[in-house]
């Protein structure tokens, strides 16, 4: 197949999920306004949607590893593209995040973020909401499930190599609660900017989980050698050298 046919078949794929993600927002949103678990019934609707449209419209496969984490943990994720968030969200029960407060403003986006729990948050002022998160589950008003972060702090291109955060250790630290790291090479395929997306098998794996209670330097130190190292595998399966960085993909 030529570049220029897979470019239009991602460009069809695109414009259609998010056309599907406007659709299912406006069927679930009387449901997801009264309930939590309409809310999550609609993003797990739509995330299976991607996935499966992803598969004939673009040869793009989707695979989930490990086991995914039906507790209360925190998730520390490897941020490639849009596609981990679909996959990793998709396979647990009640998934939350931190999000920017201004897309508490967005039209249905806004309105199922609140709902399913996530966390809004002034963009530079991240600390403050780890603050505020800990002092809401102290007081029981945090919303049950897993709270899905992402260590580096943005999506980072496959090969690129950029710190792990502090914050994410302060939540382990402060919440008390296990934390599953999660690994992925979604990136060779879908990336963080453009149209393309790539044939190929898309992974994402649940690791296995760093139990509470270890000091902040030393799980800081072991998240990063296990999710670095279980994305560098999964990378080099998909075709992909992380050892040689081959530009901002």
């Amino acid at each position: 197949m030529s570049a220029a046919v897979q470019w239009l078949r991602s460009l069809v794929f695109v414009g259609q999920i998010y056309l599907m993600m406007a659709v299912m927002g406006i069927v679930f949103l009387p449901w997801a306004l009264v309930s939590r678990h309409g809310a999550l019934a609609a993003c797990h609707m739509w995330c299976r949607w991607v996935r499966w449209t992803a598969r004939w419209m673009v040869g793009l496969r989707t695979e989930v590893r490990g086991t995914p984490p039906t507790d209360d943990v925190v998730i520390a994720a490897k941020h490639q593209s849009f596609l981990d968030i679909i996959l990793i969200f998709g396979a647990v029960p009640a998934g939350k995040f931190i999000m920017k407060r201004e897309l508490m403003w967005a039209p249905v986006i806004g309105q199922y973020g609140l709902k399913i729990g996530c966390v809004p948050v002034d963009r530079g002022k991240r600390s403050q909401a780890i603050k505020q998160m800990v002092a809401d589950v102290a007081r029981g008003r945090q919303d049950p499930g897993q709270l899905i972060i992402y260590p580096q702090g943005t999506r980072i291109a496959p090969g690129v190599k950029a710190p792990y955060k502090v914050g994410t250790g302060v939540l382990y630290e402060e919440l008390g609660q296990d934390c599953v790291p999660v690994a992925t090479n979604v990136g060779v395929f879908w990336p963080r900017k453009g149209i393309l997306r790539k044939p190929g098998l898309a992974v994402v794996e649940f690791l296995p989980r760093i139990e509470a209670g270890m000091a902040r330097t030393d799980f800081m130190a072991q998240l990063e050698q296990e999710v670095e190292t279980a994305s560098d595998r999964l990378m080099r399966e998909a075709g992909f050298d992380p050892d040689k960085v081959q530009g901002d993909r």
